[in-house]
């Protein structure tokens, strides 16, 4: 019984690393635009967007990435057997990614609040679908379990990436008309 409740903590605080993951990017997409803005809109916009970042970053996305990882750690040392199948391999492989996108956002986020410009707020938003590029991937391969259904699940990964690209360009065009 106890397996079952380290596995539905390890699912909640995936679901909330991943909503902090998805809602940190956007707030540097805000932050970005607002050091485009004059005085003393820049300021006032900026301030709050680095409370906000802060807050999230540091008591929702951090933790929730520890705890994740603390708890997956539990799962795999209670069923090393895990480690044998094929499908985990991939899946932890997309973990590790998911965490070095982390500290890429950790290094974005202290650009941010030293209001540096690295990234103009359309490469941002490309890499705010990162995260989602990944959940998708995670859930399809513990979904289907076999590299048959994967690869269908990766053809249609692909997609997903193509339609969220010219997603973004799409909206970006109707943005800059208006």
């Amino acid at each position: 019984m106890a397996d079952l409740y380290i596995k539905s903590l390890h699912i909640i605080f995936i679901v909330t690393w991943f909503a902090g993951l998805f809602y940190i990017v956007r707030l540097f997409i805000y932050q970005r635009e607002a050091l485009d803005k004059p005085e003393p809109d820049r300021t006032i916009l900026g301030d709050q967007l680095k409370i906000m970042s802060k807050r999230l970053w540091y008591i929702i996305t951090w933790p929730s990435a520890i705890i994740t990882l603390i708890l997956g750690s539990i799962m795999v040392y209670q069923y090393p057997a895990m480690l044998e199948l094929p499908f985990m391999h991939i899946k932890l492989t997309f973990v590790a990614l998911l965490y070095i996108y982390h500290f890429l956002c950790q290094k974005l986020y202290s650009q941010l609040q030293n209001d540096e410009q690295r990234y103009s707020s359309t490469q941002l938003r490309i890499w705010n679908e990162i995260s989602t590029l990944i959940l998708i991937s995670v859930v399809f391969i513990i979904v289907l379990k076999n590299e048959i259904n994967w690869i269908k699940g990766t053809l249609g990964f692909m997609l997903v990436a193509i339609a969220l690209m010219i997603g973004i360009r799409t909206y970006k065009r109707l943005r800059t008309k208006a």
